[in-house]
């Protein structure tokens, strides 16, 4: 159920920040100001949103990649992606995860790999010290990488908890052509984002309740997947 204006403005969702911090591209998702901090527009906030639950729903077939790494955003970021069945990143974004995706992607298949050998006992063969130091590179590189695990492929779209946080995902998206969904507030460069949804990125309800509408849009591209006809088998 898509998020009413009363909804966002319980959760807080209109609260900028200062207006010595506003980018100017925030300036069109803007009410006005109140005691020196930005206030958004909640009727554009809705529309925006809801932009972007459609684009996310027609990713049918394709992977929606949840991130998010700073401390208000990681649980929200991880429990959509949980939600929805799909990758994160809720940690510090590593260079190159998009853009140089295929060296990533060996050391993802090198941490289910390891993690396989260690579940089907078959680490007994090393020694105390060596399984130890297989036990730190296996906590190392879930630590890293452990939401990236069902990622097999680059994805169709990213959604993004502040986009200024982000900066690298965001532009690694950008030079892939990879569609950017980004809950961003004032100090965001919202050029960056092609479905922008301009709320409070801080406040852990505001996040949490964004993250939860991305993620059930996703499952609604999820399902459509199953009841597209196009996709079913014709009987002989």
């Amino acid at each position: 159920m898509l998020a009413d204006i009363q909804t966002l403005f319980d959760a807080g969702a209109h609260f900028a920040l200062p207006r010595s911090r506003r980018h100017p591209s925030a300036s069109l998702y803007l009410f006005g100001t109140k005691d020196r901090t930005d206030i958004f527009d909640l009727e554009e906030t809705e529309r925006r949103l809801e932009a972007a639950r459609a684009f996310v729903r027609s990713l049918s077939g394709k992977s929606l990649l949840f991130v998010g790494g700073k401390h208000e955003a990681v649980e929200a970021v991880k429990a959509a992606a949980a939600k929805a069945g799909a990758p994160y990143v809720a940690g510090r974004w590593i260079g190159g995860t998009l853009t140089n995706f295929k060296n990533i992607r060996k050391r993802i298949d090198r941490l289910q790999k390891l993690m396989d050998e260690r579940e089907r006992g078959e680490l007994e063969k090393y020694t105390k010290r060596e399984r130890l130091l297989i036990d730190r590179e296996i906590d190392e590189l879930l630590a890293r990488f452990g939401g990236l695990v069902s990622m097999a492929e680059l994805p169709g779209a990213l959604f993004v908890v502040d986009t200024r946080h982000e900066d690298t995902a965001v532009r690694e998206a950008n030079q892939l052509g990879i569609p950017v969904v980004g809950l961003a507030s004032s100090d965001c460069d919202f050029s960056l984002v092609q479905y922008p949804v301009p709320a409070n990125d801080t406040s852990v309800k505001s996040v949490r309740l964004v993250c939860g509408e991305i993620a059930d849009a996703y499952l609604e591209s999820k399902k459509s997947e199953i009841r597209d006809p196009k996709s079913e088998k014709k009987e002989p």
